[in-house]
């Protein structure tokens, strides 16, 4: 990402919104944005079987394994708003299991990233499946879209939730029944 066009974008976009970027609280604001844009959608530049690297394990474990509340932050593709929530995982091992951390890594790899939720979901699931080979894979994500919240039809409590499942967790009404269980709040 070339930071200094950024820059210069927004000072353009500064002037056509009707601010001046020469007044003194604007000065460091296009660098600002550029240095947060290159963090809000770094995962263009993460590698994910990178990431992952060696954090695949042998185990013995043929169980489902649950990772909740996963807090999610990522850009709508259709306004470059804000969308924020939180992401539960839950797959069914095949003596293979993720280091835990890698499931938050993977989740902010593909949120940082212009997104739809539908999609990111589907995304944060698919690659876990490849990853450990699961029998399994569910994924939940709740999210507030300040797309929705602060324009538009401007409804601040509104909450979506979009599922992804796989495998047994899809084939199977008694282990997605036990997955939407372990994921739910006590």
């Amino acid at each position: 990402m070339n930071e200094k066009r950024i820059e210069e974008l927004v000072r353009e976009l500064l002037w056509e919104i009707g601010e001046d970027p020469n007044r003194e609280g604007l000065l460091k604001t296009p660098s600002r944005v550029a240095k947060s844009f290159a963090f809000l959608t770094k995962g263009y530049r993460t590698d994910v079987t990178e990431l992952i690297n060696d954090a695949v394990f042998e185990s013995e474990a043929n169980n489902m394994i649950i990772a909740r509340d996963i807090e999610v932050y990522s850009l709508c593709e259709h306004h470059m708003l804000p969308f924020f929530g939180k992401c539960h995982i839950g797959y069914i091992a095949r003596n293979r299991v993720l280091g835990v951390s890698k499931l938050a890594r993977i989740v902010d790899t593909f949120a940082r990233r212009l997104q739809i939720q539908e999609r990111l979901t589907s995304q944060i699931a698919r690659e876990i499946e490849q990853a450990v080979d699961a029998a399994g894979v569910g994924v939940v994500m709740e999210c507030r879209h300040l797309c929705m919240m602060m324009r538009g039809v401007e409804k601040q409590n509104s909450v979506m939730t979009t599922s992804t499942v796989l495998g047994h967790i899809h084939d199977e009404a008694e282990t997605r029944a036990e997955f939407l269980s372990l994921i739910s709040r006590p």
